[in-house]
C-alpha cells in the first residue's frame, strides 16, 4: 500500500473515530506546564491512545509499543497483550483476529503522532527520538502500565521512561516534569493532576522510583476523587469483571 494511500486512510478512521467515539471532557487544565512534559496516565485498553490522539490538549507525541508497526509482528504481541485471558475456547477467534487487525494497526500507528518502543538494544532509537520530540517542544504521552497487578485503578508501572528526564536535563539545563492523568471512559472525562517536578541533584534511581510512587499515587487519588464510576482496566478482563474507583462502591 503506497504512503499516500495509507496516510488517506488512516485520516478516513480517525474521522471515523471521532464520529464514534464519546466526546471527552478534560479537566485539571491549570496544572498543564507551558514547556513540554511527560503525560503520564492509565492506558484504558484502546482508550488511552484514542484520547491521546483525539483530545489531548497540548502538542504531543504519544510511546508505541513498535510491535504494533510492523506487520510480521503484530499478530502474535495483538493476542497476548489484548486477549489471551480471554476463555480459552475463544482463543481461535482472536487469533484470527489478531491476524485481521494487523494492517489497520500498522496503518494507525506509523501515520498516528506516535514514537516507537522497542524492547530490545533498538531502544536507544526510542531515547534519540523522543529527546527530538522533546527539544522540538513537543511533549510524550506515556502508558506504563504492564501486566503485574498494583491496585484496584492501576497496574504497576514500568520506570526506565523516567530516565529521559536525566537526559533532558543534561542536554537544556531543565528539570521535566512529569503529569499524572486519568481517563474515565465510563464519565467520558480525562483530568490531569499536578505535575512532578524531577530532581537533577537527586540520584537517578532513586528519583526513578520516587518519580513512579507518585505518579501512580497521584493517578489513583484522580480516579478515586471522581462520581462513582466502572474503571476500564489494563488487561482486557470481562466487563462484569471491572473494578469500581472507590472499594465503598463495590
Amino acid at each position: 500500500m503506497k504512503t499516500k494511500l495509507k496516510a488517506l486512510l488512516y485520516r478516513v478512521i480517525r474521522f471515523l473515530v471521532w464520529v464514534f467515539y464519546p466526546k471527552t471532557k478534560i479537566e485539571g487544565l491549570e496544572n498543564i506546564p507551558d514547556e513540554p512534559a511527560i503525560f503520564v496516565g492509565n492506558h484504558t485498553q484502546m482508550n488511552g491512545p484514542i484520547v491521546a490522539e483525539l483530545y489531548f490538549p497540548v502538542p504531543r507525541y504519544t510511546w508505541c509499543i513498535a510491535e504494533m508497526m510492523h506487520l510480521k509482528e503484530v499478530p502474535a504481541y495483538a493476542f497476548q497483550d489484548f486477549w489471551s485471558q480471554k476463555p480459552k475456547w475463544q482463543h481461535p477467534f482472536f487469533k484470527a483476529l489478531s491476524y485481521l487487525i494487523a494492517p489497520i494497526a500498522v496503518v494507525i500507528f506509523n501515520n498516528a503522532r506516535t514514537v516507537p518502543v522497542y524492547r530490545d538494544m533498538r531502544i536507544r532509537q526510542t531515547f534519540r527520538e523522543s529527546m527530538e520530540k522533546l527539544e522540538n517542544g513537543d511533549s510524550l504521552v506515556i502508558y506504563p502500565e504492564y501486566d503485574k497487578k498494583y491496585n484496584h485503578i492501576l497496574y504497576d508501572f514500568q520506570d526506565h521512561f523516567i530516565d529521559l528526564a536525566y537526559r533532558y536535563y543534561r542536554r537544556t539545563g531543565k528539570a521535566l516534569k512529569f503529569v499524572p492523568f486519568y481517563i474515565a471512559p465510563a464519565l467520558k472525562t480525562v483530568v490531569f493532576g499536578k505535575p512532578i517536578a524531577y530532581e537533577p541533584d537527586e540520584p537517578l534511581k532513586g528519583e526513578r522510583q520516587h518519580i513512579k510512587e507518585t505518579l501512580m499515587e497521584e493517578i489513583t487519588d484522580l480516579a478515586e476523587s471522581m462520581p462513582p464510576h466502572r474503571v476500564v482496566p489494563y488487561r482486557n478482563i470481562p466487563k462484569k469483571d471491572y473494578p469500581m474507583n472507590r472499594p465503598e462502591h463495590y
